[in-house]
Order: C-alpha cells, then sequence, then structure tokens
C-alpha cells in the first residue's frame, strides 16, 4: 500500500499501482471525468501513469495552468497526426503548447494553404472522434535515433542527439502516429475535441535565422465549445483593434522595410505621444521625481561594469570610435548611476528619484518583431531611484501607488507576479533573499495579492511585474519595480548615514509605462482607436454644410484652438454625411457642423462619436462641455 498526499492535506491509502485517474474517481465520478493530468511530487504527469510510492498529488483540471497546458499539447500531437495524414512526405520538428493554444512545425516542399488548413481540421476531427489512447513508451537513446531515423524524421533525430547520454528518451502513441514527447498527454485524443487551427506562419528551425524556414500551424483548443466559441470571437475582435492596422488608418504610425523594427510617428501619432508624455510628466512631478536625460551611446568600460556586456551583449548594437568599443544604450540605468555620482550624497538626499524618458535600442530577432509590441528602439519611461534600505518597503508602496493612479486613468486592471533569481544572476543568494522578501512584504501591505514567478527576474535582482488587462481581457506586462543591491556596488555609489558614516544605497529600477511604443500599442487596442477626448490626435473636426458657411467654421475652429482643443476643419464641397462618415472612420470625439441655421441662430450642431447626434447649442456651452471632459480626463 502507498500513502498519496492531497492538496488539502489529507492522506488517502491506495494500492501500488494506482493512478491519479483512480484517485479522482475515489473522490466524485465528476472529478475523475474533468482531471487531465497529474502534478506528483510537482512534477507534471500523466493522469493514466501508475504511481507506486508514497507521493503529494494534485489533480489537474482545465481550471490550472497546468491541466490546459496538457490538453493543448494534446492538440498539437493530434494536429501532426493530420498533417502526416494530409502530406504524408511532411517532416516533424517541433510542437509546444503556447499561451491560449498550440503550434507545430512541419518541413514541407510547399507551404501551407489555407485550403490546407481546412482538410487538415477535417482529419483532426476524425482523430478525435476516434478517441485515440495516449500510450507512453521508453527506447535507449541509439534504439531511439535509429527508431526516428527509419520513420524519416531527421530533425527528431537531432534532438534526441543533443539530449544528455543518460536522458530518458520517450515517446507518445495514438493510433499509428508515434512522436518523441517528454508529456504529459491527456487519457485520449477525444479529449481534444474543442479545438480550431488559427494560422499559418514561417518559422526558423530552433529559432536561427541560419537554419531552414519551416512551416508553423497555430491551433487552440479548449474544454467546452462555448469557451472556444467566446475565445474565437474575441480574436476576430482583436483583428478589428490591431493596432498596426488602426496605426495606418488613423495615421499615427508607421514601419518600413529601410528600418525594420523602427517605428516611424507620423504627424498625429507624435500629438498622441507627446499628450502621454505630458501626463507622464505630470504625474512624476507630483510624486516627487526629478528628470534627467543621459547619452545614447557610452562606452564598453560601463557596460562591463554594470554587467551588461557580459550578460546582455547580443541584444546589444555596438560600434567602435578612436578605437575604442561603444555600445547603444538598452537601458537607462547606468546613465542614472553616473548622474548620481556627479556630487557626493548624504541620507538627507534619499530616495533621490531619477525619471528619464530614454531612447533604448535592443536587437530583437527579425522574427520577433511585432508592431509596437516588440520593436527594436523604444522609449522607455523609466525611472531609477536610490535609497538606505529601510526605505525599500514605502517607496515599493508609492511606486504601487503611482502605478495604480496611471493604470486606473486609462481603465486598466492589472495583476502582480513576483520575479525570483534566475540562473544567470550577479550578486549573493543572501542579498537576492533579502531583495525579494522586501518586494513580497511591501505588495501585502497594502493589501495586493501577487504570484511567484520562479526565476524570471533581471540578472542583477528580483522584480514586480505589473500585468495590466484590456478590455478583451487580455494581459499585458507594462510595469515593473526591480529593486538591485548589485549596481550600486559595482559602481561605489555612497551617501553619509545620519552615523556620519560611508553607506552604498540600493538602486529601484522601475517603468510603468514600460514603453511609450508598447503602451500605444496596447492602448489603441484597448480604446480601438477611439482614444479618450483628452488623448485624442484631433478633438473636434468642424464641417461646414456649405461654401457660404466655411468662414464661420473657420471662426469656430479658431475659437476653439484658442482654448487648447486640438480642432481640424472640413471645408470641402462635399455632402455632410459623407463627411460624417468619414470623421467616424478616423474616431474624432465630436464633430460640429455648421450650416445656414446654426450661423443664423448662433449655435454649432453637435454629433459625437459616442453618442450620436446631440442638438444644437451655443458654442460657449460645447466648449466649456469639451474643456471639462479634457481637464479631468475623463474615460467615455
Amino acid at each position: 500500500m502507498i500513502n498519496i498526499t492531497l492538496p488539502d492535506g489529507s492522506v488517502k491509502e491506495f494500492e501500488s499501482g494506482v493512478t491519479a485517474f483512480d484517485v479522482a474517481e475515489s473522490i466524485s465520478p465528476r472529478l475523475r471525468k474533468a482531471v487531465l493530468a497529474a502534478e506528483i511530487d510537482g512534477e507534471r504527469r500523466d493522469a493514466f501513469a501508475p504511481i507506486d510510492h508514497d507521493c503529494s498529488l494534485k489533480l489537474l483540471t482545465f481550471n490550472d495552468e497546468d491541466g490546459r497546458w496538457t490538453l493543448r499539447h494534446t492538440g498539437s500531437h493530434v494536429l501532426a497526426q493530420a498533417v502526416k495524414k494530409v502530406k504524408p512526405e511532411a517532416k516533424l520538428a517541433i510542437g509546444p503548447a503556447i499561451e491560449n493554444g498550440f503550434y507545430y512545425d512541419f518541413d514541407v516542399d510547399e507551404p501551407f494553404t489555407p485550403d490546407d488548413l481546412v482538410l487538415i481540421e477535417k482529419e483532426m476531427a476524425k482523430i478525435c472522434e476516434e478517441k485515440l489512447p495516449l500510450e507512453r513508451f521508453e527506447l535507449p537513446r541509439e534504439e531511439a535515433i535509429k527508431f526516428m531515423a527509419d520513420r524519416g524524421e531527421p530533425y527528431k533525430v537531432e534532438l534526441i542527439e543533443d539530449l544528455p547520454e543518460d536522458a530518458t528518451i520517450s515517446f507518445y502513441k495514438q493510433g499509428d502516429f508515434v512522436d518523441l514527447c517528454a508529456g504529459p498527454h491527456v487519457e485520449n485524443t477525444g479529449k481534444v475535441k474543442n479545438f480550431k487551427l488559427m494560422s499559418i506562419a514561417g518559422a526558423y528551425w530552433r529559432g536561427s535565422e541560419k537554419n531552414k524556414m519551416l512551416q508553423r500551424i497555430y491551433g487552440t483548443a479548449f474544454e467546452k465549445k462555448a469557451e472556444l466559441d467566446e475565445y474565437i470571437t474575441m480574436i476576430e475582435e482583436a483583428k478589428k483593434r490591431d493596432h498596426r492596422k488602426l496605426g495606418k488608418e488613423l495615421g499615427l504610425f508607421t514601419f518600413m522595410d529601410e528600418g525594420p523594427g523602427f517605428p516611424f510617428y507620423l504627424p498625429k501619432g507624435m500629438v498622441l505621444r507627446n499628450t502621454l508624455i505630458d501626463y507622464w510628466r505630470e504625474v512624476h512631478k507630483k510624486w516627487d521625481y526629478v528628470e534627467i536625460s543621459t547619452p545614447i551611446m557610452l562606452n564598453r568600460t560601463l557596460w562591463e561594469r554594470s554587467g551588461h556586456w557580459d550578460h546582455y551583449k547580443n541584444n546589444m548594437y555596438t560600434t567602435v570610435i578612436d578605437d575604442v568599443d561603444f555600445a547603444i544604450k538598452p537601458m537607462n540605468c547606468p546613465g542614472s548611476i553616473l548622474v548620481y555620482g556627479t556630487e557626493p550624497r548624504s541620507y538627507r538626499d534619499l530616495p533621490l528619484r531619477y525619471g528619464e524618458l530614454g531612447l533604448v535600442h535592443r536587437h530583437e530577432l527579425s522574427g520577433a518583431l511585432h508592431g509596437m509590441f516588440r520593436v527594436r528602439c523604444f522609449t522607455q519611461d523609466d525611472a531609477h531611484i536610490l535609497l538606505a534600505k529601510d526605505q525599500i518597503k514605502n517607496e515599493v508602496i508609492r511606486i504601487a501607488s503611482l502605478f495604480d493612479e496611471v493604470y486606473s486613468m486609462f481603465g486598466l486592471p492589472y495583476t502582480i507576479e513576483l520575479s525570483t533569481m534566475p540562473e544567470d544572476h550577479i550578486g549573493s543568494v543572501e542579498d537576492w533573499d533579502i531583495a525579494t522578501a522586501a518586494l513580497a512584504d511591501a505588495i501585502t501591505s497594502i493589501g495586493k495579492e501577487y504570484v511567484i514567478n520562479p526565476g524570471d527576474g533581471a540578472f542583477y535582482g528580483p522584480k514586480l511585474d505589473f500585468h495590466i488587462k484590456d478590455c478583451l481581457g487580455r494581459t499585458w506586462q507594462c510595469g515593473t519595480i526591480q529593486l538591485d543591491y548589485q549596481l550600486p556596488g559595482r559602481f561605489d555609489l555612497e551617501y553619509t548615514g545620519s552615523d556620519g558614516m560611508k553607506h552604498c544605497p540600493v538602486m529601484i529600477h522601475r517603468v510603468v509605462f514600460g514603453s511609450i511604443e508598447r503602451f500605444i500599442g496596447v492602448i489603441t487596442e484597448h480604446f480601438a482607436g477611439a482614444f479618450p477626448t483628452w488623448l485624442s490626435p484631433v478633438q473636434v473636426k468642424v464641417m461646414a454644410m456649405t461654401d457660404r458657411t466655411a468662414e464661420q467654421a473657420k471662426a469656430v475652429a479658431a475659437e476653439l484652438e484658442a482654448e487648447g482643443l486640438r480642432v481640424e476643419t472640413d471645408l470641402r464641397n462635399e455632402k455632410i454625411g459623407f463627411k460624417i462618415r468619414e470623421a467616424q472612420l478616423q474616431k474624432i470625439p465630436y464633430m460640429l457642423i455648421i450650416g445656414d441655421k446654426e450661423v443664423e441662430n448662433g449655435v454649432v450642431a453637435v454629433r459625437s462619436r459616442k453618442g450620436g447626434d446631440l442638438g444644437t447649442m451655443p458654442l460657449a456651452d460645447f466648449k466649456a462641455k469639451v474643456l471639462e471632459e479634457v481637464k479631468s480626463r475623463a474615460r467615455e
């Protein structure tokens, strides 16, 4: 007999060889049906695997991230099996589960087409209907290599050859299909019946541009059809909101072949950008930050001292000036450190809060570039705070309050993630433990919750990542608070304490937008391009109904502009309905129509983007309404 400890601490006795499914059945037949995988002693495993020792057991359902991962990973195997039926010559590469779905990479003679996806989906449906059981088996290394070679799968052979000599090499079989895989999987292919293939893309083998371009098919799977339908609806809505599409249509920004990954801001995009920056400056002045600006390029010695040359060089652009290596900055922190060191500091100066809108450059692979979300140059809305160790808790609380103020302004709820020490780090484990505990204590003390993201801290310290949620429920990592015990010491920073002795400060790195570019991408999709009036590049469009009212339209526009409003006029000899539709497509908050009656009565006819026809009103009343909306930064 063996003892199995459940998450609630209860211990149940079973015969050796029991499975997680058996344990679930003993609790509830309904639970047995819902279980997709198991976590045994902290390790994700098949729920149909025999258990022969005392252990802790967590039953994983679709409500658990690992349960969803298991279902979707099996979905990738069903996809691969279907592709081999449709295109037997296809060579298998890799097929992992990812957030919200899965993908599989194939080497095929001709790229997949939308018609191919239709055929593949039909084969997948047949495979799901057959409810083929997933069976795991293992082979010694040489046998495994021969097994995959005999099946004509060179990519699998390469993967096996790269595994350690003593690695356990496992495979999963479903019907006549076999794949190299560590698992786990659901019990049968019928569990994946609520699936959908989403898109096709190119992908280099193992992510290297030096390797062959493969064909990647993306898909997703859900436990219930209603959940799948809801997700597909969300994806369709997301396509309409795609910031790359809206950025072009609204004249905000664009990308060009002459500078891949480097955004070009258009005039209206600059208005949006500058308005965000004005707001950023207002908030940071309120919270006692001072703004600095540091050079975009600094020499190698600095980056070696900071640790970036050793830990981040592959992402940096470098050059040589006067026989000296220089790097374009990928981060702003070393510059802030140099500013701190320009004069002696006292404990009375701390915390010292530097804000910087610094343009940084990072080398991203071309395949990773994605509109404003992943670019090669961006403006980080950085802040670096130098402080004493006993000030950490209060300062983190203060930063969290600033973040809350900013995200609330845009209607963006958020969750917090605490990322701990990575393998590639600097500094002692003791310092890391102290820093991590300080961040956790600060967040819990203000009643906020967080989840642990193990091993994902920056190389110099742990961090709190703020994941904002847009109107479609998608999350975006924007804000971060990173606690750094390392860099101040590396640069010999110091301050004179109240005891008259020299002490090394601690440094907090933090951003609230993350970057201006990424945040613009997020809010463009969040608002579907219909920005709140205070943020809209054009706030009012004044339209003359006829040539006779053109001069009055100009006068109205001038009066609004004198109040600081952003106004355009449309004096063209076009039908007013055409002008209104065009303004609506440009998502302008307010339209003023000036016709003969409006001129005669001294009023303006008002239409709003959201409310439609608002009737006529004196210009003074409209002006007061819009100015208050802008001043309060109201959301519609």
